[in-house]
């Protein structure tokens, strides 16, 4: 393995990671790991919401109090890099709970995300992003945790994800600070 092969590796594996860290930061409305995958002078183009970094921020960190829940479940990434840029097409499941009228409702939308990555001072960045929607499925009312999981009961606050107040909060100590090294502080 060449020199310059160990750079491209630790490369790819700062890009994954910045994705994981925005996926995290969105499925939980956090501003500073969401900030932390993205270049101050970014633009996002997700079709419901087209705009700046600070733009997004303000739109996607309150979320919607309809928008409970969601999980956004990264796949496969093709990653074509040229030394200090990345053009990074990634699959994604993005699940949403939404609230109704009479009951909340399961959503699941796919795609892929294109992404347009810039490497600042050894530090893997989103540019530009947009999004391509492949397939949408309503998957009807939610489950009702009252009657448990699999006829089991289940203590919803310790084991069920929520994007405020998640369980991942309290395991990370909220020490996720957007370190490239992973690590947390």
């Amino acid at each position: 393995m060449t020199h310059r092969d160990l750079i491209e590796l630790v490369d790819r594996e700062k890009i994954r990671d910045c994705l994981a860290r925005l996926a995290r930061g969105e499925d939980r409305r956090n501003a500073e790991l969401i900030a932390s995958a993205y270049s101050p002078s970014a633009t996002i183009d997700y079709g419901i919401f087209a705009g700046s970094l600070d733009e997004y921020l303000a739109w996607v960190v309150p979320g919607a109090t309809g928008i409970p829940v969601t999980q956004h479940v990264l796949g496969q990434s093709l990653i074509q890099l040229y030394l200090d840029t990345a053009l990074v097409e990634t699959h994604v499941l993005a699940y949403h709970r939404v609230a109704g009228p009479a009951a909340h409702r399961d959503t699941v939308i796919a795609g892929r995300y294109l992404d347009w990555m810039d490497k600042v001072d050894n530090s893997w960045r989103i540019s530009l992003r947009s999004m391509v929607y492949d397939w949408h499925q309503d998957l009807g009312d939610s489950v009702d945790w009252s009657s448990g999981l699999m006829g089991m009961p289940i203590d919803t606050a310790a084991y069920c994800g929520r994007a405020h107040g998640d369980p991942s909060e309290r395991f990370f100590d909220d020490g996720w600070t957007g370190a490239d090294d992973g690590a947390l502080t």
